[in-house]
């Protein structure tokens, strides 16, 4: 289970957003997508449960900041929290509802105003909760240590519910946990989108936009970064992609393709000959063939080939290595300490 909690001063946007359709489509959009991947992107949301509020966004939104005045204190009266459970995974009504009230406990919110939210536009079941940080009383939830409370209660709500377990954030591990690797969906799922399209372009230029395609902004300059749909920036070297190995893969895949059509030109013109004299055949084919043998021998097409299958294999990487830790980033930092020395290398 992934947690998030935040905070924030607008009760009516966060509301708007829990209960509303996506703005980014259209009904006949929504309509498609919803025929497409089986899910509900029409009347999206479902409210499971109201805490002392009720009405529609508008009105629920009137409610709350009319409690939220009795104190003046709080700037940030909005508490917005969301549990996503993980793939495959899923429970009734009453369990996301007694999901959601255990949040809302664990918060010091589950006597005040909230609404418990389901989402049914994605494959993973997801709640999310809009809860008054100010209570009826005028005294308002604490957000303090907000990240490790929400750890906290996936890590208990996981064991309850027997759902599948998973790694806190790392500052909330103890040191021999921060040493165990952690699988990130997230770029696995970019790797896997990366060597994908290595596989079907052969320029930078068709893996650029085939990305885009994809959802991914991509960043080049010295090295390689994309950015999903989530402004999620994620370098390509995480993701065992640096922008030297891709390059090296697209440079591979025009010279095979360069062999292919030279062997196969070779191949068609040797047939010709064989027809047209049968006697000569061997002669001339090899005579034709002579200059650019390296590149038409079925050999040399093979060693290409294997290569291309190394450079495109999934390498495994660990995201709880810092970056000053691995080869590139020493040689990086003792360059750039050798270049405040004056020293060149």
């Amino acid at each position: 289970m992934i947690g998030y909690v935040g905070t924030g001063s607008s009760f009516l946007g966060c509301i708007q957003y829990c209960l509303n359709d996506k703005k980014d489509f259209s009904e006949k959009q929504k309509a498609d997508l919803s025929q497409k991947d089986g899910l509900k992107h029409q009347g999206r949301a479902k409210i499971l449960s109201y805490n002392r509020c009720f009405g529609n966004p508008k009105e629920l939104a009137q409610q709350f900041r009319d409690v939220a005045k009795l104190s003046r204190r709080v700037e940030k009266p909005v508490f917005h929290f969301s549990l996503r459970l993980a793939p495959g995974e899923s429970l009734s009504r009453n369990q996301l509802e007694e999901i959601g009230h255990e949040c809302a406990k664990e918060f010091g919110v589950a006597d005040n105003q909230y609404i418990c939210v389901l989402h049914k536009d994605t494959t993973e079941q997801h709640i999310h909760l809009v809860a008054n940080r100010v209570g009826l009383d005028g005294k308002a939830a604490s957000d303090s240590n907000s990240y490790k409370r929400m750890a906290a209660l996936c890590r208990r709500l996981e064991k309850q519910y027997h759902l599948q377990e998973v790694l806190s954030p790392k500052p909330f591990l103890s040191p021999n946990e921060r040493l165990l690797p952690r699988n990130d969906s997230r770029k696995d799922q970019l790797q896997r989108d990366i060597r994908q399209t290595l596989i079907e372009v052969n320029s930078f230029d068709q893996f650029g936009a085939r990305m885009k395609e994809l959802g991914y902004t991509v960043l080049k300059g010295r090295g390689i970064a994309f950015i999903d749909s989530k402004k999620v920036k994620i370098k390509g070297s995480e993701v065992g992609f640096p922008l030297y190995r891709i390059e090296k893969i697209l440079n591979l895949k025009q010279t095979l393709n360069t062999s292919i059509t030279r062997y196969n030109k070779c191949e068609r013109a040797r047939n010709s000959i064989i027809q047209k004299d049968p006697n000569a055949s061997q002669r001339l084919f090899e005579m034709e063939v002579e200059s650019s043998k390296n590149f038409s021998s079925t050999l040399a097409i093979e060693e290409i080939v294997n290569v291309l299958n190394e450079l495109l294999k999934t390498e495994h990487y660990t995201s709880f290595l810092p970056y000053e830790l691995t080869l590139e980033g020493y040689n990086r930092r003792r360059k750039r300490e050798a270049r405040k020395k004056g020293v060149h290398f």
